[in-house]
């Protein structure tokens, strides 16, 4: 028999005991339960190549955007904008608020993120000269405390623009990574954002990836843009790699009602004792 720590499944609501798992090696933590997801999804699929964006500031727009809607209607909006030629800093700030507010309209609350839009771009011009290479040159921490700071941006819109825009070295938690985890008993719906995002970094901190045989061709969610095969250093590379397998996993297989448990690459590690809500 396996148990969460006492001291883990404190901070997080939960006082779990996983009596059982199909086909798997029991693992005495949370962390090492997530690195295992890590390497069987990687090992099954490969890097998914997140974010899928052309440029910087196009991943921002889309944090924006893909609040409270789907990502089909943020890619309207995006190309809507793209074809205007106004996915770039100067061309918000130049751009009319009613006219960025029927541009974005397929992504929803148009006019709230049309005003936050907005507010970014006097951010970053007042705060760094306009320039994204001097905003994200700053230390993780502040940076994040000063995007927080900023009407709009909670903490999943936050670490997504440090983590696919900056390279930063911030796990982003969105409501696949929550699903997952509760489901699999590693975390309960009480848990705050941040303590979710410190369990998965410290999960996958020190992880190497598996090396990946070259002949094997992995299906991909989106084509690799430039963006997407930048250099990162090695944990922001395994932070944007698990959070693009999570998706993948929570649009395919673990779905809000009716999940494909069967399917699943994770099946395995489900507890054979449900785990009550």
């Amino acid at each position: 028999m396996s148990t969460l720590s006492a001291e883990r499944a404190s901070n997080f609501g939960i006082g779990i005991q996983v009596t059982d798992f199909s086909n798997v090696k029991l693992v005495s933590s949370a962390e090492a339960q997530i690195r295992a997801y890590y390497e069987t999804l990687y090992s099954a699929w490969g890097p998914q190549h997140w974010w899928p964006a052309h440029s910087r500031f196009e991943v921002i727009v889309g944090a924006y955007l893909t609040q409270n809607t789907s990502w089909t209607n943020v890619d309207i909006a995006l190309r809507r904008l793209r074809e205007a030629k106004l996915l770039n800093l100067a061309g918000i700030r130049k751009v009319s608020l009613a006219r960025l507010q029927n541009l974005i309209r397929p992504a929803g609350y148009f006019r709230q993120k049309a005003a936050r839009l907005k507010t970014f771009i006097r951010f970053v011009e007042q705060r760094y000269g306009g320039s994204l290479t001097r905003l994200f040159a700053q230390p993780t921490p502040s940076l994040r405390e000063e995007l927080l700071a900023l009407n709009g941006i909670g903490p999943e819109t936050a670490d997504s623009i440090l983590l696919y825009a900056g390279q930063h070295p911030v796990f982003v938690v969105d409501t696949y990574t929550r699903r997952i985890l509760e489901r699999h008993g590693l975390t309960s719906a009480k848990a705050s954002y941040d303590q979710v995002r410190e369990l998965c970094e410290a999960a996958l901190k020190n992880v190497v990836s598996p090396t990946l045989p070259l002949e094997l061709k992995y299906a991909l969610a989106h084509r690799p843009t430039p963006l997407s095969r930048t250099h990162r250093t090695p944990i922001a590379q395994v932070y944007n790699d698990m959070h693009g397998l999570i998706v993948n996993v929570g649009k395919q297989y673990c779905l809000k009602s009716k999940p494909r448990c069967e399917q699943c690459p994770l099946q395995k590690y489900l507890p054979r004792t449900p785990i009550a809500p």
